[in-house]
């Protein structure tokens, strides 16, 4: 509480036309990324996925298609779906669960487009 009444007390002494009114937010979007206050990466990470489904919603009809070859369905994946999740992450200080987050949507999406089911795989495991 201390850390928001001093932030407030700053932004009002030096921008005149920061009011009460005005409120201080946990997250906001800035040119595309998800930005928090404590500057950790999991709201990017979270936003960044989810453009990801979306993209790769929009393209399964293509994706799925047994007709196309599976290079190709590849190469479509990794140019519209895979950098659409990876864009902007060279700045995201990363942790550890970031990254699981961001391959195991990954996964789901690939196993998706190639008609594998989780306990198909898992039976191939064993």
């Amino acid at each position: 509480m201390f850390c928001l009444q001093a932030a407030s007390h700053y932004f009002t002494r030096f921008f005149p036309h920061f009011t009460a009114a005005s409120q201080l937010v946990g997250k906001f979007c800035y040119l595309g990324d998800m930005l928090s206050v404590d500057g950790d990466a999991d709201a990017a990470v979270e936003a960044r996925i989810r453009i990801g489904w979306n993209k790769f919603r929009h393209l399964v009809p293509l994706l799925t298609n047994k007709g196309v070859s599976l290079i190709m369905r590849g190469r479509l994946y990794s140019s519209c779906v895979h950098t659409s999740m990876l864009h902007g992450s060279e700045t995201w200080p990363v942790r550890k669960e970031n990254v699981v987050a961001l391959q195991r949507a990954e996964m789901r999406m690939v196993r998706w487009m190639c008609g594998v089911k989780l306990k198909d795989d898992s039976q191939v495991r064993s």
